[in-house]
């Protein structure tokens, strides 16, 4: 691994770090203060970690921070397969170690901010709900960061409260992880393996559909004869 691809593998590192962090920090805070934060709040706290790294390390990797979007863009011809595997191991890297460091800060609390599906629906619910967020989260990503038509917002307020949006409805459904790392690496730490084959496989999913979607629309029109 040359040094570059080093530096922009350890971008991806600490964004996921952090996002994992924060969020999952976030419900474990909550739990402790008996929902000081609240669904809303645990949200919030979601989109801005990425929206607070998307601007800080953006420029070096990219900002992804998840391992379904850094598929995606490697399946939409976006991202060569050396990068692919060194950012994937970067934030899945970081993702353990938030959640190592959460629980040695705060303890095991909410087991650590594990995803699971809302006690209210199925694990085939979450499953399908996760594939949707991913989805629309995937054709926000990869139109501001691949079009140079995108107009509106600096690509980390988009996904920012792409992000948020997600959250929002399906959290409560799904947990509204849209993540591989962020729900493995504290699942694995946690010691709570129950249903996490969801959120490995269907936001994989979620984020080639959206990608493709956009690759798809993006198409320019014809220039006339």
């Amino acid at each position: 691994m040359d040094a570059w691809l080093l530096r922009k593998a350890g971008a991806e590192l600490v964004g996921t770090f952090v996002l994992v962090l924060a969020g999952c920090g976030a419900i474990m805070v909550n739990t402790i203060t008996n929902g000081a934060l609240g669904h809303i709040g645990i949200a919030f706290t979601f989109a801005m970690a990425i929206l607070t790294m998307i601007a800080a390390v953006g420029h070096i990797s990219g900002g992804h921070f998840n391992p379904a979007v850094t598929i995606a863009f490697a399946l939409t011809r976006h991202l060569p397969l050396r990068d692919t595997v060194a950012y994937i191991i970067g934030q899945f890297i970081g993702a353990i170690l938030a959640a190592l460091t959460l629980r040695l800060l705060i303890g095991d609390v909410a087991s650590l901010g594990v995803t699971l599906p809302g006690a209210q629906f199925t694990a085939g619910q979450a499953f399908g709900v996760e594939i949707l967020l991913t989805a629309v989260l995937m054709f926000v990503i990869i139109s501001v960061a691949t079009d140079t038509r995108a107009v509106g917002a600096p690509a980390a307020i988009a996904i920012g409260f792409a992000i948020l949006l997600d959250a929002l409805w399906g959290g409560p459904i799904s947990g509204g992880s849209m993540n591989p790392a962020r729900s493995l690496g504290p699942a694995l730490v946690a010691g709570v393996l129950t249903d996490q084959w969801i959120y490995l496989i269907a936001p994989i999913i979620g984020a080639a559909i959206g990608g493709f979607l956009y690759q798809w629309l993006r198409q320019e029109k014809p220039a006339a004869k």
